[in-house]
């Protein structure tokens, strides 16, 4: 994701400035309250003064408040029409509202204003990724790495363009950039020390592998364990305890931690991100064998009997999750609401599962569908609890979630709903997935409208 950038501010007067710089400040330190009242006090006093809009844009988007951004940097714009980084800024606030076409349009003027600035490239190839404008994505991403080879978020930018587009080999190179994004730790502690696995066979010391991502990834790169315990028999295996049930499943592990205070010696470490290339993963030679996760026998033999006791006898059970971690970078884009999937609950002798968790379990609540829904969530301590579940049902429906990763690995049928800008891994303009046999893609015909997929699932249930 593109970042809002504050404008120098032009000497207007000291006063102003200072105002400006302590509200800054304010806003760096995520002191929004402070920083609100600052900038209120300078466009009161200056209504007209456009750093001072911009700055106060930059707050209310930070704030969840993005039209109300948008209103104060269109202002800006329409004042000091000739300043890139106010077209850079709105640029970014129309794209995260899916306005594509004005996105567009202030990324092109950014870059016209400022053909030799590298963020305006980067920008722009952004929304063109949004617009599945993948060559033209590639194009601008390049430009921009052309004036700043350095910057990590460009060149992770580049690596979903390619990789979504099927050009693995060097997709897997530039994504080794992930680390040295903004934010994000090293997958190695530094108080730790090892040299990065080559891929060569360790036949007698260990090898460090690393759960470096979401759970989704996570799931989904544990693939290749069986891979890499042919080269190294013995696999010390640092992830989270949520997914130790899952990953736990995976030949040659002979240690698992979750803690780096419990780690022991090992030889080299490697995240289980880097797998796919380090073993030259493309198109044709995605390790799918599937299913690589499976229900604990006790525990769906529990859920059977439970199920039994809350779905109305003769109807179909099919799980639904609509909504992943709101913290996520890209939720807006991927996640929906319970009353998008109207269409699926009118079908007759259906009963839908919600495997649903965290605040969108609230919209429960207001749900008045045909069909029976049974929330489940407060019942789901782990994943051990979701993939039981998952054997015990004819399909789920889930976007693009931790779920859908679970139940793709377990090969049972996944109806995933899929945004207009599809996260890298599911490729472009297909149905199926060469990760995942058992999945069925449903994508988004335009930007934010969930209508088309929702009713080509419900279509798919009915038959």
């Amino acid at each position: 994701m593109a970042e809002l950038v504050a404008a120098p501010s032009p000497p207007v007067s000291k006063t102003v400035d200072q105002w400006l710089a302590d509200a800054g400040a304010h806003e760096q330190a995520g002191r929004f309250v402070e920083a609100e009242l600052l900038m209120a006090q300078i466009i009161a006093a200056k209504p007209n003064y456009h750093p001072a809009l911009n700055q106060a844009a930059i707050v209310s988007f930070k704030r969840k408040r993005t039209p109300e951004a948008i209103e104060r940097l269109a202002r800006a714009i329409a004042l000091a029409p000739e300043v890139m980084i106010y077209h850079r800024n709105i640029c970014e606030l129309y794209r995260t509202q899916n306005r594509l076409d004005e996105a567009m349009a202030h990324a092109l003027r950014a870059v016209e204003l400022a053909p030799e600035d590298a963020g305006a490239h980067y920008n722009l190839s952004v929304v063109r990724y949004d617009r599945l404008e993948i060559a033209e994505a590639i194009t601008a991403v390049r430009r921009s790495l052309a004036l700043d080879p350095s910057n990590a978020s460009a060149h992770f930018e580049l690596a979903e363009c390619l990789l979504a587009d099927g050009q693995f080999e060097e997709g897997w190179r530039e994504y080794e950039w992930r680390f040295d994004l903004p934010g994000v730790p090293k997958p190695l502690p530094s108080v730790h020390r090892g040299p990065l696995w080559d891929g060569r066979p360790i036949p007698d010391g260990k090898l460090l592998l690393i759960g470096d991502q979401g759970f989704g990834d996570t799931i989904q790169f544990c693939r290749y364990l069986p891979m890499v315990a042919e080269r190294c028999p013995q696999i010390v295996m640092g992830c989270s305890p949520e997914m130790r049930q899952i990953v736990g499943q995976q030949p040659g592990i002979t240690e698992y931690f979750d803690h780096w205070d419990h780690i022991s010696a090992f030889e080299a470490y490697c995240p289980l991100s880097g797998l796919p290339r380090l073993f030259g993963t493309d198109l044709a030679t995605i390790p799918a064998r599937v299913p690589y996760v499976r229900a604990d026998a006790a525990k769906a033999k529990q859920w059977r009997q439970r199920l039994d006791t809350l779905v109305p006898r003769g109807f179909r059970r099919i799980g639904l999750v609509w909504a992943g971690r709101p913290t996520h970078g890209n939720d807006h884009n991927r996640s929906m609401r319970l009353k998008a999937l109207g269409p699926l609950c009118r079908i007759a002798d259906v009963a839908f599962l919600s495997l649903q968790k965290g605040p969108a379990v609230a919209e429960i609540g207001s749900y008045f569908g045909a069909a029976p829904l049974i929330n489940l969530g407060a019942e789901i301590e782990d994943y051990s609890d979701t993939a039981a579940i998952l054997d015990s049902i004819e399909r789920v429906v889930t976007v693009d979630t931790s779920v859908a990763h679970l139940g793709g690995a377990m090969g049972r049928p996944v109806s995933i709903l899929v945004p207009y800008a599809p996260d890298w891994r599911w490729l472009l303009g297909r149905s199926d997935s060469p990760w995942y046999p058992s999945v069925t893609l449903y994508r988004q015909a335009r930007p934010g409208d969930w209508t088309g997929p929702v009713e080509a699932v419900a279509r798919s249930l009915a038959r």
